[in-house]
């Protein structure tokens, strides 16, 4: 079972290439493309350590932000994302897409939620309220940021509701008057594999990180047929790709593996994007194979204020520039914090586990072998919407 939790955060506090899509893969195919340059961003700055964010989760609250968007602000959140929420035929297909993606059944939970915490006695325009409640799982919350500790345990109480965890995060908030508004986003993903790890094949083995290590680590087995296939990324490296499938197949696990040990993560992350990725899921052929992958969990806190602007999206973050007039006509938002978290652990059933309690020794097999005994890339799709819902690179379990 896989177990993830995700939360998004968008302070904003008061102060006194435009894309064209035309069809629903192109549609998707922004989205992917949107996902992928994100992570090879964050990837770049935390080069070498383990990564995981939800790309999903962000997309979601930069879309609610355009609709309160207005000017250049509009036009670089609309640059950014690769399309526009002035247009209906793309805000009905995203609105489809986020419905589907918050469906959720005993086998599979995928919760997206977002609300806007304002302060008491700020006037929202009756359009976006209506918009956002329109838009995804999006509530609206009076509180007074006048009192930190009292808004700040608000908004933990409402992490803690929509993702059925505990939340410890910081804000790092202090009593102002300037702020307003806080936009906080949360995505949380708990599924059993299609087939399970058996959790008595699990063994120590040795994995190898990017400076050279050798670890013991719990490495869990599974012998089955999935999606597999190799590629030749660049001119000289290869990768190998397994699509590992949770129950009902409504989203995947794509774990991408270099296939020489010599290879760097980062030079394969270098050839992500939205036509690889493509490429890659669509020519998988089912194959029997043994499958080696590490136990392992990553929790990140990020600041995306550092990164979005590496995606043209500035003036949000300007007192003097943002235009969020769509959202209060009493001006002067701007976002003063972007703070995203995203947690992943997986394990052979969900469950956290003490240690490797059992050795079992494996019969040789024929059948094709897929060993992450090193660095690799993981990426969780939705599968009817192609939405990437987490991404991220494992560079030492223990960690």
């Amino acid at each position: 079972m896989l177990s993830l939790s995700i939360t998004s955060f968008l302070l904003l506090f008061c102060v006194l290439k435009t894309g064209s899509c035309e069809n629903y893969n192109d549609l998707k195919n922004l989205e992917t493309e949107f996902a992928l340059t994100l992570y090879q961003k964050l990837a770049e700055r935390n080069n070498r350590t383990n990564l995981v964010i939800s790309p999903a989760s962000i997309s979601f609250s930069l879309g609610l932000l355009q609709f309160g968007a207005r000017g250049k602000t509009f036009g670089q959140l609309e640059h950014a994302l690769g399309y526009s929420f002035r247009d209906e035929n793309i805000q009905n297909f995203l609105h489809t897409a986020y419905e589907g993606g918050i469906n959720s059944n005993q086998s599979t939970i995928v919760h997206l939620a977002c609300t806007l915490f304002v302060q008491t006695g700020v006037q929202l325009s009756p359009q976006f309220i209506q918009q956002a409640a329109w838009w995804g799982n999006n509530t609206v919350q009076p509180t007074n940021f006048g009192n930190p500790n009292r808004t700040e345990a608000q908004i933990r109480e409402w992490i803690t509701q929509n993702t059925g965890e505990a939340s410890c995060l910081s804000l790092d908030m202090t009593e102002s008057p300037l702020n307003q508004l806080a936009l906080v986003s949360t995505m949380n993903f708990r599924s059993t594999w299609q087939r399970k790890f058996t959790f008595t094949h699990t063994q120590a083995l040795s994995f190898t990180t990017p400076d050279g290590n050798t670890l013991k680590v719990p490495t869990m087995y599974l012998r089955a047929e999935v999606n597999y296939g190799e590629f030749l990324v660049g001119s000289l490296d290869q990768i190998s790709v397994v699509e590992i499938p949770y129950l009902e197949e409504k989203v995947s696990m794509f774990v991408v593996l270099p296939s020489n040990r010599r290879t760097s993560l980062a030079r394969i992350e270098a050839y992500l994007s939205a036509q690889a990725f493509s490429l890659w899921s669509s020519t998988l052929r089912k194959t029997a194979m043994d499958i080696f992958l590490p136990r392992f969990k990553i929790q990140n806190h990020l600041d995306l204020k550092m990164i979005l602007p590496a995606l043209g999206i500035t003036d949000m973050f300007q007192q003097t520039e943002a235009n969020f007039k769509g959202i209060s006509e009493q001006g002067g938002l701007y976002i003063s914090e972007v703070v995203h978290k995203a947690k992943i652990e997986v394990t052979e059933n969900g469950t956290k586990a003490s240690g490797v309690t059992a050795m079992v020794l494996l019969k040789r097999s024929r059948a094709p072998v897929f060993k992450a005994d090193r660095p690799f890339n993981f990426i969780l799709r939705q599968a009817r919407t192609g939405s990437i819902l987490f991404i991220g690179r494992l560079t030492n379990p223990t960690l």
